[in-house]
């Protein structure tokens, strides 16, 4: 690829977990997008809790001729942002987008979790979001300007398949956290949007999910076709680029057209038809 065609040329981002699951084959969203701004032309550091996942990350986009460097950072701490972004500058004099993909949460109920999985989750979605833009914003503002994108869900915006309180609130203030920055931080020419993934198959539910829950997942969208990481990678891309130069305080759905459907919708499709909704239905 030429530099001229190079969408994130000159920009030097920032992913947070964006270290190598286990599952190498099996991508998640952070390490997605962490390969794909570098292979458009964007110096990355890539940030992760774990800093030997985060090697192979920045190891494979060597391997591909881009340039990256790692962090360890713990974003739950205010400490573990400031340091995130203060490597970011030191090792490449600025940052142009921060991407907040790191997540964490806990299934249950009201009635089933406890204070410590709300922690955890607010922690790591919301503070460590907030904390890591709070540092990150006035090196954007200097250099002219910036993007924000935080990986949010549908889960945060709906009741989703999953009992999940905690990781489903954080994702929704999360949200909203992401509008807040595009207002008050607009004047700045600081950009901040959401990506809110649908179903996709990704190293994150690779563990838990059966096949027959998997094959359910993926008719239940419109499209009938499994998204992955990539697809959230290339939005993200999107969202980084010029091209979005205009584009703040939205959230994007990346979920096949799930999110324009009820369960009657898509019934037939669930249960193993190729016909969506039926005509009798309302």
């Amino acid at each position: 690829m030429t530099e001229k065609c190079r969408r994130l040329a000159g920009k030097i981002a920032i992913v947070t977990g964006a270290g190598t699951t286990q599952a190498r084959d099996n991508f998640g969203t952070g390490q997605a997008i962490a390969l794909l701004f570098a292979r458009q032309g964007a110096k990355v550091l890539v940030a992760d809790l774990d800093a030997d996942r985060a090697e192979l990350t920045r190891q494979t986009i060597l391997a591909e001729g881009g340039e990256a460097a790692v962090v360890r950072a713990n974003v739950a701490e205010e400490a573990g942002c400031r340091a995130m972004v203060e490597a970011c500058v030191k090792e490449y004099g600025g940052v142009h987008v921060l991407v907040n993909n790191a997540g964490a949460g806990a299934s249950g109920t009201v009635t089933d979790i406890g204070a410590a999985d709300f922690d955890l989750a607010v922690d790591v979605n919301i503070k460590g979001a907030a904390m890591a833009a709070k540092y990150a914003i006035p090196v954007m503002a200097e250099a002219g300007g910036g993007s924000i994108i935080n990986i949010t869900s549908i889960d945060g915006m709906r009741t989703g398949g999953i009992r999940n309180v905690p990781y489903s609130v954080a994702k929704a203030g999360l949200s909203h956290l992401s509008t807040l920055m595009a207002c008050h931080h607009g004047h700045q020419n600081i950009r901040s949007n959401c990506i809110a993934p649908g179903h996709i198959y990704g190293s994150y539910v690779h563990n838990f999910l059966t096949p027959d829950i998997r094959e359910r997942r993926r008719r239940a969208a419109p499209l009938g076709t499994e998204g992955n990481a990539w697809d959230v990678a290339w939005a993200a891309v999107f969202l980084a680029s010029d091209e979005a130069r205009w584009i703040s305080g939205i959230v994007l759905p990346v979920d096949g057209g799930l999110a324009t459907a009820t369960p009657l919708a898509m019934f037939d499709a669930i249960e193993g038809g190729d016909n969506g909704a039926r005509g009798e239905v309302g």
